[in-house]
């Protein structure tokens, strides 16, 4: 089996330790943990990882938050990889800090990076794993909140919560999407 696992953020040092770079940090994680290493590609920075006798393309697109879709659909079309197999992990305002939720649709939720992957994909029907960063935020400012650093607290509990997301990610593709969804809410 293989499975293009896409962490969703927005390249360059800016950006970098961002709230809506979580995805980029729980791919980073993953790479880590499972001792593998980057290289630059089309759309976007990609490692080959082998887990439990399962292929994981883990993917960080080059492209964009906006434009995300486009990197989705490429490597999906070039690893003849199905949309069930493909899961999305971005940053959601809407989950308290810390919080998962593991879905296999649904809508992009305002969330451009999966406004995008739907469009380009025709459908909303592919596994998105939601990191909850809150909402901790005056109103007018949410850019600023979700293009923010991490807060001091929320930086110490980062590695916590990045270990759970590496579980969920594992837990989906060796069980499965619903067993991993109550793996992701636990």
């Amino acid at each position: 089996m293989k499975y293009l696992i896409t962490g969703l953020g927005n390249i360059g040092y800016e950006y970098a330790g961002t709230r809506h770079n979580i995805g980029f940090d729980a791919v980073d994680h993953l790479c880590k943990s499972l001792e593998g290493t980057w290289r630059s590609d089309h759309y976007g920075d990609l490692a080959d990882l082998k887990h439990k006798g399962r292929t994981l393309i883990l993917l960080k697109p080059n492209t964009y938050m906006n434009l995300s879709g486009k990197a989705v659909r490429y490597w999906l079309q070039k690893e003849k990889i199905t949309a069930e197999n493909c899961l999305v992990i971005c940053d959601d305002l809407n989950l308290p800090f810390g919080k998962q939720r593991l879905r296999g649709k649904g809508s992009d939720g305002g969330h451009n990076g999966l406004k995008s992957i739907q469009e380009l994909l025709g459908s909303d029907v592919y596994p998105r794993l939601r990191i909850g960063i809150g909402n901790n935020f005056s109103r007018g400012r949410q850019s600023d909140f979700v293009l923010g650093k991490w807060s001091a607290d929320e930086a110490a509990e980062l590695p916590i919560l990045l270990e759970k997301i590496d579980e969920t990610i594992k837990a989906f593709v060796t069980i499965g999407l619903e067993r991993a969804m109550n793996i992701a809410a636990k």
